[in-house]
């Protein structure tokens, strides 16, 4: 069993790297930074597949503003949602054969549900933080963003009415908002992870 894990890690290209920064800078415990950097690899993983579908929701079904401008919390609380799910099922997937394959004595069925429960408990601060502050982040990045936007865009609301100029505060300030969340998820889920839903792991 052991050979056919060390086989399934081999396949991977990220491995051999991986395993050269822990030894360095692992200090007594490079196992540990080396489960911690593929957690943090299968994270950016996740925060791809949530970002895209926040990015498409927004964009398609589920706008932040309506069309006065008018912030829509539900949208944004759906969307953010589905966008997390999503990211939950990769990250699960992810981490079980490839952060801790050598976790064999729980039931995938138990850690699935473990699992879940503290992403659940990581996406209620998200999700607040981020229905939260979307809004005032917007109008702290959009100032900054815009110029950038305009150098290689010089028409980007160039002519935008006020409800246009709004939605586009509220996209980049739920995008800005929920980047921030992850990092700080990221931690709350590897470690909480590591001591409850992965803990017959050395």
């Amino acid at each position: 069993m052991e050979n056919v894990k060390q086989k399934r890690l081999m396949k991977n290209p990220l491995n051999e790297p991986i395993a050269k920064l822990a030894q360095k800078y692992g200090g007594e415990n490079p196992k540990e930074l080396e489960r911690f950097l593929r957690f943090a690899v299968v994270g950016v993983l996740g925060a791809v597949i949530d970002l895209g579908i926040l990015i498409l929701l927004q964009a398609t079904i589920l706008p932040p503003n309506n069309a006065l401008g008018e912030p829509l919390k539900a949208n944004i609380g759906m969307a953010t949602t589905i966008a997390f799910l999503s990211a939950v099922v990769s990250n699960f997937i992810w981490t079980t054969i490839w952060v801790y394959p050598d976790s064999g004595t729980h039931s995938k069925k138990k850690q699935l549900v473990q699992f879940t429960v503290l992403s659940i408990i990581g996406w209620m601060g998200r999700t607040i933080w981020v229905s939260e502050t979307s809004y005032w982040i917007g109008s702290l990045v959009m100032p900054i963003l815009l110029p950038i936007i305009n150098f290689f865009d010089p028409s980007y609301l160039s002519n935008a009415n006020m409800e246009v100029q709004a939605l586009a505060e509220g996209r980049f300030g739920s995008i800005t908002s929920q980047m921030i969340a992850m990092v700080i998820v990221m931690f709350w889920n590897f470690f909480a992870n590591r001591h409850w839903t992965y803990n017959d792991v050395d």
